[in-house]
């Protein structure tokens, strides 16, 4: 070959490099990871998630001038990456802390995702942000509850929704006006599977109760997705709690409320920990046998056209169910996530971290009641908030507490059924 074609030849390869490289920069894509149980017994909630997060990427990708000045809406893509696209790529944890971990490298080390979301389940959330943590990649946590995730001294992880100690707090207050409205809060049962959600959430309540001379008379752990939970209602209908507070997964959940129903008990206050009692599924399935039951929640329509509405309609149209609390926190932590992004300008993980660090939201840029979002040392959102829902007219929740924000006045006691 002579020497002046070979240099015509890396001339013509010089150019479709550079075209090449052109062309990725106008369509380039930022990949996200969601590490979520898409099966398992908390499988309905990755199917709940998908869609939530469809809806998420609909906002940020393409412009939606209805939602006036909601971060992200005003034009299609990340503005500060100059209009790049979002995409999510999911990995199944099965419900399992070893295999949330090991989808977690594997999106970070072939995926080539750029940050983390998930996982749901608290005990998964543990072990898939430490390889996160490990790579030095940003994960945010819109869901997971455990206070253990922050108190680990990492600089990677940053949870925006309220932790087990804000809800306990809220408990205990919502059961003291109860008991000024003269219900009997005198004997508490807790009831918790055994992961770390359940046992984590179960000590912090405990904690939190004894500062505020509560009375915690009985704990009944249980395995996680169980099968038969008779001997525990049992213990339930023996020892008759004046409140009895439930922290289940999903099928966890249906089966406490279908083994009420056979074995005839109803506490006289049922106050539910968000996760299986906020699912939809948990909704169809035994919503008509659980009327009465209190749960705590952030989430809240809010008036119509609101940016709240609007996206709880969309979110309807892709899943054909109503927005509930779990998910709208899931959905949070993505928008402040994508938002760090797009404030940084880059994808280089140390640039999101900073931003992240820097995140100043106002209740008027979020879709969810918190008070804002701002993260402390440790990542964690000091101004999340919530409040209780009850399920009342057949099977839908409405907000009971506080009185300032509630639409319906709580109704007492559980009725069931």
């Amino acid at each position: 070959m002579k020497f002046s074609n070979f240099l015509g030849l890396i001339g013509a390869a010089a150019i479709l490099v550079g075209s090449a490289s052109g062309t990725a920069a106008e369509d380039k894509v930022v990949k996200i990871g969601a590490v979520m149980p898409l099966s398992g017994g908390a499988a309905s909630i990755g199917v709940h998630v998908k869609a939530a997060f469809d809806v998420v990427l609909d906002i940020v990708n393409n412009a939606h001038p209805e939602l006036g000045n909601f971060p992200l809406a005003k034009s299609a893509g990340l503005a500060g990456l100059g209009g790049a696209k979002v995409e999510v790529l999911f990995a199944d944890n099965q419900g399992s802390p070893a295999t949330g971990q090991n989808q977690t490298l594997r999106l970070i080390t072939e995926e080539k995702v750029v940050a983390i979301t998930g996982a749901y389940q608290s005990g998964i959330t543990l072990t898939s942000s430490a390889i996160a943590e490990r790579y030095g990649i940003p994960y945010v946590n819109g869901e997971s509850v455990a206070a253990s995730l922050t108190e680990r001294g990492f600089k990677w992880f940053f949870r925006t929704t309220p932790i087990a100690s804000d809800f306990a707090k809220v408990f205990s207050d919502f059961l003291a006006d109860m008991k000024a409205q003269g219900a009997k809060t005198d004997s508490i049962a807790l009831v918790h599977d055994n992961t770390e959600y359940g046992t984590s959430v179960a000590n912090t309540i405990t904690a939190t109760f004894k500062e505020k001379n509560l009375n915690i008379a009985l704990d009944v752990a249980y395995g996680s997705n169980a099968t038969d939970v008779q001997s525990q209602v049992l213990q339930l209908k023996e020892r008759k709690p004046d409140v009895v507070i439930m922290i289940s997964y999903t099928s966890d959940a249906i089966l406490f409320a279908k083994t009420m129903q056979a074995q005839d008990y109803k506490p006289p206050i049922l106050l539910a920990d968000d996760a299986g009692y906020s699912d939809p599924d948990f909704i169809k399935a035994v919503g008509k046998i659980s009327q009465g039951a209190f749960n705590r929640s952030s989430w809240s329509v809010g008036p119509s056209g609101s940016p709240s509405a609007i996206i709880a309609d969309m979110y309807k149209k892709k899943s054909g169910v109503e927005m509930d609390d779990t998910v709208a926190r899931q959905m949070t932590g993505l928008f402040v996530l994508l938002d760090a992004i797009d404030r940084a300008g880059s994808t280089e993980p140390a640039k999101i971290q900073a931003a992240l660090k820097a995140t100043d939201l106002k209740p008027d840029q979020l879709m969810i009641g918190y008070k804002g979002v701002k993260f402390d040392d440790k990542g964690q959102n000091i101004l999340a908030s919530g409040g209780i829902i009850q399920l009342q007219d057949g099977a839908n929740y409405v907000s009971v507490w506080p009185k300032a924000t509630a639409d319906k006045a709580p109704v007492l006691p559980y009725k069931g059924w």
